[in-house]
């Protein structure tokens, strides 16, 4: 499968109140990865919005990433992102076999992307790129580091932080496979300015 596209990611707090009819809408839009990020300690509640995010992305031939839990992507049988707090990537890559999507933070260092695909990984996030409500003490990556990556990596790249239609463009100019985005995406005013702009993210991908 060709991680090429627009790569959603939830936040409960911004779509509070919209929670399925937001990722749905941005669904409808295009989006290559749907990762579910969620911090609570709410078990049962994170189970059962996982679940039924899963059931949105095979409707719609999405897959679902879940966000620093092997353990429910298992459970699930989707993928998983990692971040650098969250161990090597080979015990999620033995728990979740060949097959499944594992992701890896390397924030904006080169080193800890080569180390991710050495592991195992499938695609390797870099950011933040611009100023970002999410992860707003992230440190900055520069585009020079994606071109570095394009040419020593032999993985997909995807890029975080802040990321809107706007700006988004000289990312892929850079080599960046997947643009993740949050606000960008989820912090639009209806259900068709967020179809809009998921089909607009993928536009700028296409070429």
């Amino acid at each position: 499968m060709k991680l090429r596209g627009l790569y959603a990611i939830t936040d409960s707090q911004l779509l509070a109140g919209k929670f399925l009819s937001y990722v749905e809408a941005a669904l409808e839009g295009g989006v290559t990865l749907l990762q579910y990020r969620d911090k609570s300690s709410d078990d049962a509640r994170r189970l059962r919005e996982a679940q039924a995010l899963r059931e949105l992305c095979e409707r719609y031939k999405t897959r679902l990433i879940i966000n620093d839990d092997a353990e429910l992507a298992a459970r699930l049988n989707v993928g998983v992102h990692l971040g650098q707090t969250d161990g090597p990537l080979t015990p999620a890559r033995a728990l979740l076999g060949r097959q499944a999507i594992i992701g890896s933070t390397c924030h904006a260092q080169l080193e800890l992307a080569e180390q991710a695909a050495r592991e195992g990984a499938s695609y390797v996030a870099f950011g933040r790129f611009f100023n970002s409500s999410t992860k707003p003490g992230a440190p900055t990556c520069s585009l020079e580091l994606l071109d570095q990556a394009r040419r020593t990596l032999h993985l997909p790249i995807c890029a975080i932080g802040g990321i809107t239609l706007e700006n988004a463009e000289p990312l892929v100019a850079h080599g960046v496979d997947l643009l993740a985005v949050v606000h960008g995406l989820f912090g639009a005013e209806s259900t068709a300015e967020v179809t809009r702009r998921a089909r607009a993210f993928n536009e700028l991908l296409s070429v």
